[in-house]
């Protein structure tokens, strides 16, 4: 008889679960015009460009609280720079979706991994037409990719965001928050960018079928050259 051992997930996934329970019942409301929901992602907003320190009124609402229950399944607690990052990155993953979904009638945040686009990287590719290259756009994703630290990402991702949100283009906030949790450890950098890169050269228009992420291209990393109802 075989035994199957149940697998600990890591902080990083635990940062990822966690983003995702939080945006679901409120990304139903909101999309269900309940005030609740609504002027939850308005203090989500609020929280945009802040520390995680910096906005109390976030808390219980940005629950991070299962980050500090020891993993059923065993393992450790996070240390405390594990938890730092991994609210850092829940924090910045919340409030970057709740301005996305800002006046957007369809779900901005889309975890199922068959529907496109879900990474950063092919998210940036579907802003641009099909089999182009759009330069100002693509030297946003590239700036997003060598910020020197998380503030200077947030508002950088900040300014594709809204782009996105523009040509209603959804994201896998989930995969965000763990991308950027990984990002602030040591050589998490490269990876981050290495994953984003991939997915912006796999990614291919609707009627090619192919998941970005989950791709096993060896494309490089992105190049390091630069250049209403909610209305509150």
């Amino acid at each position: 008889m075989t035994t199957v051992t149940a697998t600990v997930p890591t902080v990083r996934q635990r940062v990822g679960q966690i983003t995702g329970e939080i945006i679901a019942p409120l990304q139903q409301g909101y999309l269900k015009d309940q005030a609740h929901a609504v002027a939850a992602l308005a203090r989500l907003r609020r929280g945009a460009g802040k520390k995680y320190e910096q906005v109390p009124d976030l808390w219980g609402l940005a629950d991070t609280g299962p980050l500090h229950e020891k993993p059923q399944n065993g393992g450790r607690p996070p240390s405390e720079d594990e938890l730092t990052r991994a609210e850092d990155a829940i924090h910045v993953a919340l409030t970057l979706w709740a301005l996305h979904q800002q006046s957007r009638g369809t779900a901005m945040h889309l975890r199922d991994r068959r529907e496109k686009p879900t990474g950063l990287g092919a998210a940036v590719r579907g802003l641009m037409p099909k089999d182009e290259i759009a330069e100002p756009v693509r030297k946003r994703l590239v700036r997003a990719g060598t910020a020197p630290d998380l503030p200077s990402l947030a508002q950088r991702l900040r300014d594709l965001v809204l782009l996105l949100r523009g040509e209603d283009i959804a994201l896998d906030y989930a995969l965000l928050a763990e991308q950027l949790y990984h990002w602030q450890q040591p050589g998490g950098q490269d990876a981050v960018r290495r994953a984003w890169g991939r997915s912006f050269h796999a990614y291919r228009a609707p009627d090619d079928e192919q998941d970005p992420e989950d791709s096993g291209s060896n494309a490089s990393p992105l190049s390091a050259d630069t250049t209403d109802k909610d209305a509150s």
